[in-house]
Order: structure tokens, then sequence, then C-alpha cells
């Protein structure tokens, strides 16, 4: 099966897509508490694979984090134990932000690439048209 250009950059779209929510996701919990006996909030990280017809990319699977996540002593927040522990998730703020850089370049990347070969489809019409 043969795949143009828009094609091979929308599976790339898609997969820069959920790369950006699972980003999302992790910078919107990075503060959220938990009790000691929870496991804390774990961090989703999507694997991303080239398709083996060469067509493109898909999204491979998603890994977690830690569910371990670092522990914190608050005594005063409503969920610490009896030692005054919290459990917070273990995201590294500077490695989410460099994701989410990454993620977003990528996806505008490959905007472009469907734009450009719009257009080059409407030009190669345009072509075909003053004949």
């Amino acid at each position: 099966m043969s795949m143009d250009a828009i094609g091979i950059a929308g599976t790339a779209l898609t997969v820069h897509r959920k790369w950006l929510d699972s980003v999302s996701d992790n910078i919107a919990n990075v503060n959220t508490v938990r009790s000691t006996e929870d496991a804390a909030f774990q961090a989703r990280y999507v694997t991303a694979q080239a398709d083996a017809s060469g067509q493109g990319v898909h999204v491979a699977g998603v890994s977690f984090g830690d569910a371990e996540g670092r522990l914190a002593h608050e005594p005063d927040h409503p969920l610490a134990d009896e030692d005054g522990y919290v459990r917070y998730p273990d995201i590294d703020m500077a490695e989410q932000m460099g994701s989410l850089i990454m993620a977003q370049r990528g996806y505008q990347m490959n905007a472009a690439v469907v734009d450009r070969a719009k257009e080059t489809y409407q030009a190669a019409l345009q072509i075909g048209q003053n004949r």
C-alpha cells in the first residue's frame, strides 16, 4: 500500500499529539499528593515506533514512572501519615519541559509538511488545468 506525504506526516502528528498529552498530564500532576499507603501518580512516557511498512510511525506503547514517588514531610497535610509524611510523584519538571518542547516542535514540523504537501498538490492541479 502506498501512502502520500500527508498520510505519513499525519501519523507523526498523531504520535506527537499523544506525546504532548502525556507530558501535559505529567506536568499537571507534578504536585499531586497521596497518602503513603497509596501509590504516587505515575508519569506516562510514550514510545513511538516506525511502521513496519515504512509508511509512518505509531505509538508502540506507554510506560509508567515509579509508583513509589518521593516522600515529603508535611505533618499538617490532611493526607499525612502518623509520622507526618505524604507521597508525591517522582517527576522531573526540567525533563518534562524539555520533552514538551521537543514534542511541540515535532508537531509543528509535521504540520508544516502537511501544509507544504497540500500546496504542492494544489500547484500540480493548477498546472494540469492550465494545459
